[in-house]
């Protein structure tokens, strides 16, 4: 009797204590109006990466991507190299997840697959404008593609 007791309080002390740290945690992000007006924006100017070296491209075709990239993002060479092949990893994966599961996540939104392989070296331009576009996809959407909060 007396060790279903305790387990009854480990398991009430456990629940309040998931309970507590999922109350404190910020359910929407920190978005500026500037930021959210380029969300808002028609401007559909695609964004071309590409690395002549390794012949790697990808157009994303994002109203408002091309703009925050420019106004927003921190600038190039802010992150480096690696910080950007880690990152992009673990949201790929995320993103590629999603795609192959459109009942639970919205297939408007996660289109098509990105073939993303992390032993490759796409350079730095392409990891650093998909990494900046997950960011703004994330920030515009209110998603997580990760553990990490998606901050500029």
């Amino acid at each position: 009797m007396k060790k279903k007791t305790t387990h009854l309080i480990l398991i009430g002390l456990m629940f309040g204590m998931a309970l507590t740290s999922c109350t404190s945690q910020k359910s929407t992000l920190d978005v500026s109006s500037e930021e959210k007006a380029l969300f808002d924006s028609n401007d559909e100017e695609p964004v071309e990466i590409a690395n002549d070296e390794t012949e790697y491209e990808i157009i994303i075709i994002e109203p408002g991507f091309n703009t925050w990239l420019n106004s927003i993002a921190r600038p190039e060479g802010y992150y480096s190299q690696s910080f950007l092949e880690n990152r992009n990893a673990i949201m790929v994966i995320n993103w590629n997840q999603r795609v192959l599961n459109p009942m639970r996540w919205n297939p408007n939104l996660y289109e098509m697959q990105i073939n993303y392989d992390p032993s490759i070296d796409y350079g730095y331009e392409v990891n650093y404008k998909l990494y900046n576009y997950f960011i703004y996809f994330q920030r515009k959407y209110n998603q997580r593609l990760g553990p990490f909060i998606p901050r500029i």
